[in-house]
């Protein structure tokens, strides 16, 4: 493993181990914690104050994606993840953000092809 594990990528928030912030089935990743906060504003408006926000690095992402977790990334997090991910030789696509935005998603989904 490499030092590139410890990078930070971007933000998560969570109000419990179990209730994180989520897109549908994906785990938000933002590229700053005011993004993240605005993320959540939108997503929960009434629950917003109970969400820690915390840092999260690039191993912590991939033990998350090796498990079977799917990560919605903002288009800062993702240039970092993308960046990292493609120096580790991890087949990732590049974030097409305006086609996303084009079908309304703000947001680039990433999850682990199961074999």
């Amino acid at each position: 493993m490499s030092g590139r594990y410890s990078k930070v990528i971007g933000y998560f928030a969570y109000a419990s181990p179990t209730e994180v912030v989520c897109t549908g089935k994906a785990c938000l990743i933002s590229g700053s914690q005011r993004a993240m906060c605005g993320y959540i504003a939108k997503i929960d408006p009434d629950g917003w104050k109970k969400n820690t926000i915390k840092k999260t690095r690039f191993g912590e992402i991939m033990r998350g994606l090796q498990l079977g977790a799917a990560y919605a990334f903002d288009r800062e997090s993702y240039a970092k993840f993308y960046s990292i991910a493609r120096k580790e030789g991890i087949p990732v696509a590049e974030g097409d953000f305006k086609k996303q935005k084009s079908k309304d998603f703000r947001f680039f989904t990433v999850q682990m092809k199961s074999l």
